[in-house]
């Protein structure tokens, strides 16, 4: 199974790094979204956006708009958050060991703003059998429209 060991944080190279003060943070984000987004938090499991979301479309970093991932990646984990097996590019997402709450684990980051988005783990489906394990909070699905101008 797959290690997901974690990366440099090199933001895609099609996509400018996004940086900005705690305070202009504060005023772009929700409360619930900062505290996600800016500060590492978690969301209870089965109470964020999208954990059973099944519109197809694209999930995007709600602190930026960067893609992220495609509902095509996404399957039910039974975790109570949204779960998919692979970023849309390998370069969507950074990685960086998380040693908090005395456990040790792989923290998923938006690779353009540096928000945390969650975790991953390598118990999950093929073809990568990865586990990206997603605070809800942390995204914006846009759905498909059916007319041709999809993101992705």
């Amino acid at each position: 199974m797959p290690n997901p060991a974690p990366s440099a944080a090199v933001p895609p190279t099609d996509q400018a790094k996004v940086v900005k003060s705690d305070a202009e943070w504060r005023t772009c984000l929700t409360p619930e979204q900062y505290r996600i987004t800016r500060q590492q938090g978690t969301e209870r499991a089965f109470t964020g956006p999208y954990w059973d979301e099944k519109r197809p479309g694209l999930y995007a970093c709600v602190a930026c708009g960067a893609p992220l991932f495609r509902s095509e990646t996404k399957y039910d984990s039974g975790t109570g958050w949204p779960s998919f097996f692979s970023p849309v590019t390998p370069d969507a997402v950074v990685t960086h060991e998380d040693t908090s709450h005395g456990m040790r684990r792989i923290e998923v980051r938006c690779a353009s703003c540096e928000s945390h988005l969650g975790h991953v783990f390598p118990d999950g489906p093929a073809p990568s059998g990865l586990r990206f394990c997603m605070n809800g909070t942390a995204l914006a699905l846009q759905p498909d429209t059916g007319d041709g101008r999809d993101g992705a």
